[in-house]
This record gives C-alpha cells, sequence and structure tokens, in this order.
C-alpha cells in the first residue's frame, strides 16, 4: 500500500480536508489490486477535541487500486493522526500514517498579532541590546571612528568593532555622513569603514541563528536582575544588554510560534517556493528591509521562517541579498540635503552593495554550497521540513556573513577607483562657507547616538572658541593705531565689520548648541554624559558672553576714544597690549584645555587668571599715577582707558569659569 494523496494538510477546525485521503493498493508485482478492504480510522486527536472522523472508515479500492475517503477535523486545534491499514498478511506495508493539522478560526488574526508583536519585542530587544553595549563601550565609542590611520584593513575593523556595537550598518554609514560632513573625516577614509560596517551587521544574525529561544525568558530574567539592583552604572548597562538579548530572542520565539501553522497552509509554501526565483527574492528582501529599515531584523525573520522549515537556503540568499540593498534606503535618506561630501558617504555605501548583489547573483548555487560546507550538518535522520529547520537558519546567517566578509575583501584593494567614481558624480567644489552663519559640525540626524553626538557639539565649541579668540584678537589694533585694515581672514571685511560678523555667529552657535545638547540631554543618556552635556553648555554661555563684551562693550569704546581727540600715552598702551596679550593667552590655553581636557592646562588657566586679576590692579594704579602726574593723554582718555582694561578683565574671569567647567568635565571622566 502507498501513501499517493492527502498526507500533511491544514485546515481550520471542524471542517473538511480540501483533498480526501487516497492511497494505493499494489501487489507483489506492483500492479493494482481490485477489491481489497481498506480501513480508515483516527489514531489520535488534540486534548478534549470532538467531532473529528473520516468517512468512509472501510473502502474496497477500485480496479486501479486506488481507496479515497474524507477527513473531517475535530474542535481543537493542533495535530491529528489518520491510519490507513489493509488485513492481509501476503501485502506489504499495511499500514499508512497520516498527519493533518487544525488551525483556530482566527488563526490569521493570530498569526498577525504574534509576527508583528513578536517583531515589536524583537526589534525593541535589538535596539536595547544597541543601547546597552553602546552605554557599555562608553567614550572609547566616541573617537573609534576618528582615530584612524590610512591603513584600510584597520578602518575595515573599526567599521565592523563600531557596527557589531550600535547593530545597524546603516546607523555607522549615518555617522560617517555627519562626520564627513563636520568635516572630523575625509571621504575616503570613510570606505573602508563602510565595508567594515556590513560585516559587523552580520553578527545580529549570528546571534539570532543561536537556539537559545527556549532560554529567552531566563536571559529577561538575568538581565532584569542586573538593570534593576546593580549598583554601578556599568553593571546596569550590561544588564541592559543582556536584557535586551533576551527579548529579542523572546521576540524570535513568539514569532516562530505565531508562524507554525504556515508549515501546512499550501498557498504560503508555493510562495516560498516562488522566492527561489532571485530576482522575486530579491525584490521582497529590498522592499521589506527599506520599509522597516533595519537589515538585521528582516535577517532576524528570514531565520525565523527557516526554524520552520519553510525555507531552502537558495530561497533565503535572493532575500539576504535584497536586504543588503533595502538598507541603502537609510544611507539615501541621510544623503539628502547634506554637504558634497557626506554625499560620496551615502553613495559609496550605496554603491558598494548594489555592485555586490550584482556581482553575486550569478554565483548563489556556488555560494550556497560554500555555505553548505562551512556550516554544521544536520542529523541525518531527518528529512524535508524537519532537516530544513534543523541547518537552514544558522546556514543563513553564515551566508550573509560570508556575502559581506568577501564583498569587503574583494572591493578593498580597489577603494581609489570606488572613490573617483564617485567623485565624478559629485566632483570637489569651492564652496563658500566662512561668511555664512551656519553650523558646520552638529547634525541632528545623530542624536539618537548621543556619545557621537556629543563628539559633533564639541567640535562646535572648539570652532566657537577659535571665532571668540579672533574676535577678541582683533579688539587691541583700533586703540593703538590709527591704520585702518582689513579684516585677518575676510579681506573684503573690515576689522570692525569682522568682529560684527562674529558677534552675529557667536549669538547663532549659542542658539543652535544650546537647542541641540539640550536634545542630546532628553535622549537615554548616562549620569556622565548628562554632566558633560551641562559642563559644555555652561562653557558655550561663557564663550557667548564673551563675544558680547567685545561687541557691545569694547567695540564702542573706539568711538568714544575717538571723541576724545587723544591718544593714549605710550605707557599706558604697552600696559593695555601686555594685558591683551595675557588674556590671548588664557584664550589659548581654554582651548586646548577643552579640545584635549588636559588636567595641567585648565589649572594654569586658574593659577594665571588669580596673577592677571592682580595685574589689572596694578596697571590699574599706574594709570593713576599718570593721572596724579598730569599726563595729558591719561587724563583724556581716563575713562575709556580703565574701563578697556575692565573689560579684559571681565573676559579674563569667563576665561576662568571655563577652565573650571572643564575641570568638572574632567573629574567627571576620571570618576566614570
Amino acid at each position: 500500500m502507498q501513501n499517493f494523496a492527502g498526507d500533511k494538510q491544514s485546515e481550520v477546525v471542524n471542517s473538511y480536508l480540501e483533498k480526501p485521503i487516497r492511497v494505493q493498493v499494489l501487489d507483489e508485482n506492483f500492479q493494482p489490486k481490485e477489491g481489497v478492504k481498506v480501513f480508515f480510522d483516527v489514531l489520535s486527536t488534540p486534548k478534549k477535541a470532538k467531532n473529528a472522523h473520516i468517512e468512509p472508515n472501510v473502502v474496497l479500492t477500485d480496479k486501479e487500486g486506488y481507496a479515497i475517503s474524507q477527513i473531517t477535523l475535530g474542535s481543537k486545534s493542533g495535530e491529528y493522526l489518520f491510519s490507513a491499514k489493509i488485513v492481509n498478511n501476503s501485502l506489504s506495508n499495511n499500514l499508512l500514517i497520516f498527519s493533518s493539522e487544525a488551525r483556530k478560526s482566527n488563526w490569521v488574526f493570530l498569526l498577525v498579532m504574534g509576527l508583528f508583536g513578536g517583531l515589536g519585542l524583537f526589534l525593541f530587544g535589538m535596539e536595547m541590546m544597541s543601547d546597552g553595549m553602546k552605554k557599555s563601550a562608553g567614550d572609547q565609542m566616541r573617537t573609534i571612528l576618528r582615530k584612524l590611520t590610512h591603513n584600510r584593513l584597520m578602518a575595515m575593523f573599526i567599521g565592523t568593532i563600531v557596527t557589531m556595537v550600535i547593530q545597524s550598518s546603516s546607523a555607522t554609514t549615518v555617522m560617517l555622513v555627519s562626520f564627513v560632513q563636520a568635516q572630523l573625516m575625509t571621504f575616503t577614509q570613510t570606505l573602508g569603514i563602510i565595508l567594515g560596517a556590513d560585516i559587523g551587521t552580520t553578527i545580529t544574525g549570528q546571534i539570532v541563528a543561536l537556539k537559545l529561544t527556549d532560554y529567552a525568558l531566563l536571559i529577561v530574567a538575568v538581565g532584569f536582575a542586573f538593570t534593576f539592583m546593580g549598583k554601578s552604572d556599568k553593571l546596569k548597562n550590561i544588564g541592559e544588554t543582556v536584557l535586551g538579548f533576551g527579548l529579542l530572542f523572546f521576540g524570535m520565539d513568539i514569532m516562530s510560534h505565531s508562524m507554525y501553522p504556515l508549515r501546512t497552509y499550501q498557498p504560503f509554501i508555493d510562495l516560498l517556493l516562488v522566492l527561489e526565483n532571485p530576482l522575486l527574492g530579491i525584490f521582497v528582501g529590498a522592499v521589506f528591509t527599506a520599509l522597516i529599515q533595519s537589515s538585521s531584523a528582516f535577517t532576524g525573520i528570514v531565520i525565523v521562517l527557516a526554524t520552520q522549515g519553510l525555507l531552502t537556503l537558495e530561497a533565503s540568499i535572493p532575500m539576504l541579498f535584497g536586504s543588503n540593498i533595502g538598507t541603502c534606503a537609510t544611507a539615501f535618506l541621510a544623503g539628502i540635503g547634506a554637504s558634497r561630501e557626506a554625499k560620496k558617504v551615502a553613495y559609496a555605501h550605496i554603491l558598494f552593495k548594489f555592485v555586490g548583489v550584482f556581482i553575486f547573483v550569478w554565483f548563489i548555487p556556488q555560494l550556497a554550497e560554500l555555505v553548505r560546507w562551512v556550516s554544521p550538518q544536520g542529523n541525518e535522520e531527518l528529512t524535508g521540513m524537519a532537516l530544513l529547520a534543523e541547518v537552514v537558519p544558522r546556514q543563513t546567517a553564515n551566508a550573509h556573513t560570508i556575502f559581506n566578509v568577501i564583498m569587503a575583501f574583494l572591493f578593498l584593494p580597489f577603494i581609489n577607483q570606488f572613490a573617483k567614481i564617485i567623485t565624478k558624480f559629485f566632483p570637489d567644489v569651492e564652496e563658500p562657507k566662512e561668511l555664512e552663519i551656519v553650523t558646520w559640525h552638529i547634525d541632528y540626524a545623530i542624536i539618537e547616538t548621543p556619545t557621537m553626538a556629543l563628539e559633533l557639539a564639541r567640535e562646535e565649541v572648539s570652532r566657537m572658541f577659535k571665532i571668540v579668540s579672533r574676535m577678541l584678537n582683533a579688539t587691541l589694533h583700533p586703540f593703538v593705531s590709527e591704520e585702518i585694515i582689513d579684516d585677518e581672514i575676510h579681506t573684503n571685511l573690515s576689522l570692525l565689520e569682522g568682529i560684527r560678523l562674529r558677534e552675529q555667529k557667536t549669538n547663532y552657535l549659542n542658539e543652535k548648541l544650546t537647542d541641540y545638547l539640550l536634545k542630546i540631554s532628553r535622549e537615554k543618556i548616562q549620569d556622565s554624559q548628562a554632566v558633560e552635556v551641562f559642563v559644555t553648555l555652561s562653557i558655550v554661555k561663557d564663550l557667548e558672553r564673551i563675544g558680547d563684551i567685545v561687541f557691545n562693550n569694547i567695540l564702542p569704546l573706539v568711538d568714544k576714544k575717538n571723541k576724545t581727540g587723544k591718544d593714549f600715552s605710550e605707557e599706558g598702551k604697552e600696559e593695555l597690549a601686555s594685558y591683551h596679550k595675557k588674556v590671548m593667552k588664557q584664550v589659548n590655553r581654554c582651548t586646548k584645555a577643552f579640545t584635549t581636557l588636559d588636567l595641567n592646562k585648565a589649572r594654569k588657566i586658574l593659577i594665571k587668571g588669580s596673577k592677571y586679576n592682580d595685574l589689572e590692579a596694578i596697571y590699574r594704579l599706574k594709570h593713576f599715577e599718570r593721572i596724579y602726574e598730569e599726563v595729558a593723554e591719561s587724563i583724556a582718555t581716563d575713562e575709556v582707558h580703565l574701563e578697556l582694561i575692565d573689560y579684559f578683565k571681565q573676559v579674563n574671569v569667563h576665561l576662568e569659569n571655563i577652565a573650571k567647567s572643564i575641570l568638572v568635565e574632567i573629574n567627571n571622566e576620571v570618576e566614570e
């Protein structure tokens, strides 16, 4: 007797199966045997199931040796087993077992709810795991992208590590766009990192392919304990990572169970078979990944399908290729409205992906064989869907990794050529920037990664230091010389016009940096980062106040002095020049202390600041001595002289405030 048709069907509870059970009875010569009694029976049903039956339960075979019976499923969802047997010792294979799956009447709703609910938990867990890893990495993440040599392998390695931490190659690319836009990196430097990022994003797939769903809730419990009972930030961050890890697997388990009815749903199985068509598989992968903006999440879904035995390796590979294309959507959006150099980064990522997929799509069978060769072999006793469920999840993760590793090493030697191709589309041109009142470094697209956002904010503050320094440096000349000179940078502007322009810039930067830093403070940041945010805000306010002193207080003194018709005495000029020089040294010390977080420089500012305050009192007394000696110039310029040196002293006080803020940040770094 042979199993001819009707096995492994599925239908909703209390309904007929679409296809009847049909068996064929053959004699010892494998010829159809007519008139043989075939007994059909219900072998097992889910617990408390009613009304499951098979009719007719006794059938005589026809001329072709066929016996046909119709199954009605019972009232409970689950697996039903039916038998077909003959009582004839002369015939072999007298018993056949048929299995059928009964689905709940609302199974589609439950599937959709489980799939999207599980996907939500999966993505939430992945985000939480990423946040925990980023916090654990701390400020090392902040400078790792900038401490690059021109060694391509090192750049690729750094890209891999960074993306392993933030769990998204798209996010890495967005960061690179921001860094290039902020002039912290060159376009060519980013190419090796992009290739490494593509490798790093496959780690999520490798994690998902681990068969840990049975332990998901245990992992959640451990992560919860660390997160809410840990006394140090380090333990809490580790707990957050573990908790996210567990939620990721719990979401995956929910998706897996919700998809179980699809194992026997023939229309869905037929659809998945169609996906072995490379172009269709690539299209589905690209569209779905672009919608959820995470190739890691889509890879997880593909692996979940594979755990149910619903996918072959040849069907999963094109979808993985599609996910690599779909992830370019984020990079494309990041490039819109960005600078020319930043656009190059975004489109380099897109070019790498498209070229890689175009090359590999012709070698899917060869890639599949390579993946099978390097992947663990399944249980030899398993067949069909059970075998696919055993081996394809790991093979899918390995295929994703192997594709990106080969692509990275294939493209790495040709980075310069790729750079030239991209540059042809976006040729380098002179972009006048100095006269524009804009931010150069801060990028709101990167705020969700506070560590990197703070680095960009620091770069913008460093630029603000330079602007204030140039303003202050220009203030002395109008008081000690009648020569009208141009601005040191903008030769089309006068010295005083240059000061006015920079005052507008400092006000603008104060407004933008304040908004940017406050937005960072609303993100999930560590206590040490919160301290840094408010320390940086304090420094910005002091710099803006120095700009105000120069523009609102010192600059009007030029006209006031000119109205006297007198110049300062030679001694007075020397004292003002000396004090101005010392204040400029303080500005330079502050700039270096801020950029390098140099403890000694910050302390030196406070020591020198105290001395300079005393020096101001000495110079004030000397001025009074000249008044007493009736020096005409000193008498005529008395008010201007005293106000000017007092404003220089006020600048010095604000620089001391900045030094104190820097010391708070340095101590915060040490405590962390």
